[in-house]
């Protein structure tokens, strides 16, 4: 019985794709307006028939205590208008600003707090939802082959 050499594989396999996972990094403004209730009616909606439960879920969302928006003070803020901003909501709204790097100031947050409480919170709901959403880019990587080794027929026994 001949023995044939056995021919070392010259080429590793390789992976063939690589999935990437990125967030968006910051806008320099809300993806979308105070006003902009038609973005995402699911949002608008559930703000308005329980905006409590709303606050608590956006709050969980962003990654905070559930329970944070019940320390506003009263249900002053529930009405849509304080005599004061609400210090977690306006902490909160601050909090997503720096997070996504939204250009503003509390000075803007505290106006749009006590103007339009209510929206206010819907659209840092947008922005959170809509950074939640990680963006996804597949990459194709191609190996070439060089000269692979032939395939030699063996020879059939004798016996």
């Amino acid at each position: 019985m001949q023995s044939v050499p056995m021919h070392p594989m010259a080429v590793q396999p390789m992976p063939v794709g690589q999935v990437i996972s990125l967030s968006q990094v910051g806008t320099n403004g809300w993806s979308s307006g105070v006003c902009d209730c038609c973005e995402d009616m699911g949002v608008c909606c559930c703000a308005f028939w329980c905006l409590p439960c709303f606050q608590c879920k956006t709050v969980s969302d962003f990654g905070e205590c559930l329970c944070l928006p019940l320390l506003d003070p009263g249900c002053l803020a529930y009405s849509g208008t304080s005599v004061s901003c609400a210090p977690v909501s306006l902490a909160m709204r601050a909090a997503v600003r720096e997070r996504y790097r939204i250009r503003g100031s509390i000075c803007d947050d505290c106006c749009m707090l006590y103007c339009c409480f209510s929206c206010s919170w819907c659209q840092m709901a947008r922005e959170i939802k809509k950074h939640k959403q990680p963006v996804t880019f597949m990459t194709a990587q191609t190996t070439a082959v060089i000269n692979p080794p032939a395939f030699q027929s063996y020879p059939q026994p004798t016996y």
